[in-house]
C-alpha cells in the first residue's frame, strides 16, 4: 500500500486525521489506492497555496514555479524505446531516435512518478523486448512492483521477442501483458506490417497467452482497426484466447509519427472512416471483454512519456514533447502534456488494473 504518497506533507494535517485516512484507505484496496492519489494531490496543492504565505525565503521559488492545479498521473505509459523489429504502416511511435536512458535515471524518474501519485505503469516503445533482450524491460518492471510497490504494472508489446525464461525471470511482477494482433490472417497481417523475418505472429501470440496463464499474468490484446482488418470478424479467435480485455483502436493520424512530409510513416491509406469502426465493433458485440477506442477518445486521454521522461501533448495533431520531469520535476512537467482527465475517467482509464484483481488464479 502506498502510505509513501504522504511523505514530506504530513504536517499540513493534523497527525491523528492522517492517521485515521491511512488506516481506512488501507483496507479499500484498488479503490483506496486511487483515492489516496487523489487526497495525495489536494494535500499537494494545499500545501503549496500554504507556502505562499509563509515567510520562508528557501521555499517561496519552488511554491512559485509549481502550477497551481497539477494533475495526479495516475495512470502513465512510459514509452522508453522507440526502436522496433516490426514495421506496422499505421505505427504512431516511430523510430525517430534511438536513445534510451540508463536503468539508474529511468528508476529515478520512475520513483518521481510514483511519489506524484502515480498507481499504473505501462512499459511500451517501439518494442519494449527490443533492448537488451528485455533485460532492462524486466529490471524496470521489477523495480516498479518490488520497490515502488506500484498496484499496476503493464506492458504492450508486438510479442514477437518475449521467452518463456523471460516470464521465469520477471513475470512474476507484470499485472498485465498486452500483446497486439490485428488480424488472423498472416497475410493481412504482413499488409499491414505486423511481421519480422521467421517471425510467425499468430503462432507467438497463442504460446503467449499459455505462458501468461502459467506464471500469472493477466493476458490482453490490442487491436488497431484499419482500412486492411475492419470487415473481419475476429470473434472466435479472441473467445477462445479469453483476454482479460480487448482494446480495439481506431487507427490514429499524428503528425510527424505517421503523416506528413517528416513522417517515418504514412498511415493516410490505413485510416477508417467511423461508420467502418462501428461497424467492426457492431461485428464483435457479443465479445463482452471488447473496450473501443475511437480516435476522440485516444487522442488526449494517455499521459505519453517519452524516452526521455517527457510528457507528449497531441492536442495539435502533433506530439509535442514537455521538459523532462528529471530536469524540471512531474508537476512542472505535466502542467504541458494536454492531458484530458476528464475523457481518460469517460474511456474507462482507472479499471481494475491488479492481475489478482482480474484474475481467479
Amino acid at each position: 500500500m502506498p502510505i509513501v504518497l504522504f511523505n514530506n506533507i504530513e504536517g499540513s494535517f493534523p497527525s491523528s486525521l492522517i492517521t485515521l485516512v491511512k488506516i481506512a484507505l488501507t483496507h479499500l484496496g484498488h479503490l483506496g489506492q486511487l483515492a489516496l492519489a487523489n487526497v495525495r494531490g489536494f494535500i499537494f496543492r494545499r500545501t503549496l497555496d500554504a507556502g505562499r504565505d509563509t515567510n520562508d525565503e528557501a521555499e517561496k521559488p519552488r511554491a512559485a514555479s509549481a502550477p497551481p492545479e497539477s494533475v495526479v498521473p495516475v495512470s502513465v505509459n512510459y514509452h522508453f524505446t522507440r526502436r522496433c523489429n516490426y514495421k506496422c504502416g499505421f505505427c504512431f511511435h516511430t523510430a525517430i531516435s534511438s536513445f534510451v536512458l540508463p536503468l539508474e535515471e529511468a528508476k529515478r524518474g520512475l520513483r518521481m512518478l510514483q511519489e506524484a501519485g502515480m498507481q499504473k505503469v505501462n512499459f511500451s516503445g517501439g518494442e519494449p523486448f527490443l533492448e537488451q533482450r528485455g533485460r532492462l524491460l524486466g529490471e524496470m518492471v521489477r523495480f516498479c512492483k518490488e520497490t515502488l510497490g506500484l498496484p499496476s504494472v503493464s506492458i504492450v508489446s508486438n510479442g514477437s521477442l518475449i521467452t518463456e525464461e523471460w516470464f521465469q525471470t520477471y513475470g512474476e511482477w507484470l499485472d498485465i501483458l498486452a500483446v497486439s494482433c490485428d488480424s488472423f490472417d498472416e497475410a493481412t497481417n504482413r499488409a499491414i506490417g505486423r511481421h519480422a523475418p521467421r517471425s510467425h505472429h499468430l503462432d507467438k501470440l497463442y504460446q503467449i497467452s499459455e505462458w501468461c496463464a502459467r506464471y500469472r499474468v493477466a493476458f490482453k490484446i490490442n487491436t488497431v482497426v484499419n482500412t486492411h482488418n475492419w470487415q473481419e470478424d475476429m470473434a472466435d479467435q479472441i473467445l477462445d484466447l479469453n483476454p482479460c480485455r480487448w482494446k480495439v483502436f481506431q487507427c490514429l493520424l499524428i503528425g510527424g509519427e505517421n503523416c506528413g512530409e517528416d513522417s517515418l510513416r504514412h498511415a493516410e491509406t490505413f485510416v477508417v472512416t467511423d461508420e467502418q469502426f462501428r461497424s467492426f465493433l457492431d461485428r464483435h458485440s457479443r465479445v463482452e471483454c471488447l473496450v473501443p477506442e475511437s480516435n476522440e477518445k485516444m487522442r488526449d486521454s494517455y499521459l505519453i512519456l517519452d524516452e526521455r521522461m517527457r510528457f507528449l501533448d497531441c492536442t495539435r495533431g502533433r506530439k509535442e514533447p514537455s521538459r523532462s520531469i528529471l530536469d524540471v520535476g512531474v508537476a512542472n512537467a505535466i502542467c504541458a502534456s494536454g492531458f484530458d482527465e476528464v475523457m481518460f475517467r469517460k474511456r474507462g482509464g482507472v479499471y481494475q488494473w491488479s492481475k489478482n484483481d482480474i484474475m481467479e488464479w
